[in-house]
């Protein structure tokens, strides 16, 4: 079957023989993938996208239907873990330099949008308090566009206000943009194939191996470590993700006291409650996505990994905690210091991008300082 010649691309990717375990998320992305689409197809077949009847829905799915608890709980731990591979996954990139394989990078960020849209469709269809109020939020967004922005606002929500329409069309949405991943997610991978895969030292591999079988088994570890983190979660605490509010049905009347979306947009989202200004922070919360696609075309540095980089190291480990820092503040409620915290780190984070060329410049400049 290996030598089939439509899988052959796929088998005989050539791959460095020194790449580590930080390889393997692009492995675990895919089984992800493959899980959501499975488990989403099984929900999608008992759910149903009315405003009375959704929330009810889900309640029947995880009472009623045989299985249908796992289904449920499998669909939202696998989101949650989905987002835990694709942050490493692009962290791997950032510190190995894996951006300057531009059209790989490029890619990888449209599909890193099309997933957290995919994510943000998903969140709404429980119907839930959280549910409803996130998408009141984020959908209101749009108004801060000058001249269009109302317009938008309605014609996306089929209405005055988020209704059955506006629950229909996110179903419709969330059910056809997987298999958009999907075809973007091949084409990613074939793209992978034009240069190969890059590795730690981001030296030109000159002893590279066929992926199969050599990488494939590697990277059964660390699927049978997800699957299992998946299962153990799934078993002990099913609704650790769970934010308490969406057990209860959404109420347009009621708000509730601290809105907030999943953990995997709390970053995005503290960028976008730093800045005071409502298109100011629509365009930050953009931004805060959209700026990875600048990093292969930043990159001023004669080195490609930050292995040998010593100060690009420091940045990079400052802007992880930067990152981290933001998401816990965006869980906290919108007061001193939380606010402040919020907009210190929210600038730090656009300062990494900023600093990345300038630190190659400084690097080049030592350089030839020592060569001299």
């Amino acid at each position: 079957m290996s030598h089939h010649h439509i899988l052959k691309p796929f088998n005989l990717l050539p791959v460095g023989s020194n790449i580590s375990t930080w390889w393997n998320f692009g492995s675990m992305l895919l089984a992800c993938l493959i899980i959501q689409t499975m488990t989403g197809f099984f929900l999608a077949i008992h759910y149903t996208a009315n405003i009375n009847l959704a929330f009810s829905s889900i309640v029947h799915i995880t009472r009623d239907v045989p299985y249908g608890w796992i289904m449920q709980n499998s669909h939202a731990i696998g989101a949650s873990l989905f987002f835990v591979c694709i942050y490493m996954h692009i962290a791997r990139g950032l510190y190995y330099g894996s951006y300057l394989n531009k059209e790989v990078w490029l890619s990888g960020t449209t599909l890193l949008i099309i997933l957290m849209a995919t994510a943000f469709f998903g969140y709404v269809l429980p119907w839930g308090q959280m549910s409803f109020w996130a998408a009141t939020v984020i959908t209101n967004l749009l108004t801060a566009i000058p001249y269009l922005g109302t317009s938008l606002t309605t014609w996306l929500w089929g209405g005055f206000s988020i209704n059955d329409p506006t629950l229909t069309r996110f179903f419709a949405l969330h059910f056809i943009l997987p298999f958009i991943i999907i075809s973007l997610s091949s084409i990613h991978i074939l793209l992978l194939h034009h240069e190969g895969s890059n590795n730690p030292l981001g030296t030109n591999s000159v002893d590279k191996i066929p992926f199969h079988p050599y990488h494939s088994y590697k990277d059964s570890l660390m699927l049978t470590m997800l699957i299992t983190a998946m299962l153990i979660i799934l078993s002990f605490d099913p609704n650790m993700m769970n934010d308490p509010e969406n057990f209860s049905k959404a109420n347009p009347l009621v708000t509730p006291q601290h809105i907030k979306p999943e953990w995997y947009f709390l970053f995005a989202y503290g960028i976008l409650r730093s800045v005071p200004n409502k298109l100011g922070g629509t365009l930050a919360l953009i931004m805060s996505i959209t700026i990875l696609l600048t990093s292969p075309f930043t990159h001023t540095s004669t080195t490609r990994s930050m292995m040998f980089r010593p100060l690009m190291q420091l940045t990079f480990w400052t802007f992880t905690t930067i990152v981290i820092i933001i998401t816990w503040t965006a869980t906290k409620p919108v007061e001193t210091p939380f606010t402040e915290i919020s907009q210190l780190a929210s600038i730090l984070y656009f300062m990494f991008f900023i600093s990345n060329p300038l630190l190659g410049l400084l690097e080049k400049k030592i350089s030839n300082v020592f060569l001299l």
